[in-house]
């Protein structure tokens, strides 16, 4: 799934650009992906869409996720993401690449992966995704973070 999704990043400068679903699944497969992986990413981001919609109007920044507002981590969800994951979101927060809402996306996205603990490339994608569906194009900043150099080295956020 994680390989269709960066190659729509990579594909498709914007998520209006993407085709449909239905058009969009059968180039993926004439490309080669499986058709179970296209599934899977087809649905990823058909819930990416819903969770977006859902959490930007029911929670507006100015409400339940104030800018000032800690994020205080459930049990379930530091033992599905995990420490690097957590510390990886709460980095991309506090610099500004991330807001409360976009935070709680990509929270939520992440769960859904059930890939426990999630590994930090996959948890990057995702964040990714999340920037590239809301019209959000990185900075070369925020590709470095998202995308390190070849010898692993990310960039310490201060």
């Amino acid at each position: 799934m994680f390989d269709i999704l960066v190659y729509l990043y990579e594909t498709y400068y914007r998520p209006d650009v993407c085709p449909k679903p239905e058009a969009l699944a059968k180039t993926l497969s004439e490309i080669g992906f499986k058709e179970s992986e296209i599934k899977d990413a087809l649905a990823w981001l058909d819930d990416l869409a819903t969770a977006t919609h859902d959490l930007t109007v029911s929670r507006p920044l100015s409400g339940a996720f104030s800018a000032s507002q800690h994020r205080v981590y459930a049990e379930q969800e530091y033992a599905a993401l995990g420490t690097e994951a957590i510390g990886f979101i709460q980095s991309l927060e506090t610099v500004g690449m991330l807001d409360p809402v976009q935070r709680e996306i990509v929270i939520e996205r992440a769960l859904a992966v059930n890939d426990s603990p999630l590994p930090l490339d996959k948890m990057r994608v995702i964040v990714l995704m999340i920037l590239w569906s809301q019209g959000d194009e990185p900075d070369a900043l925020t590709l470095d973070a998202l995308f390190p150099d070849d010898d692993g080295e990310v960039p310490l956020f201060h």
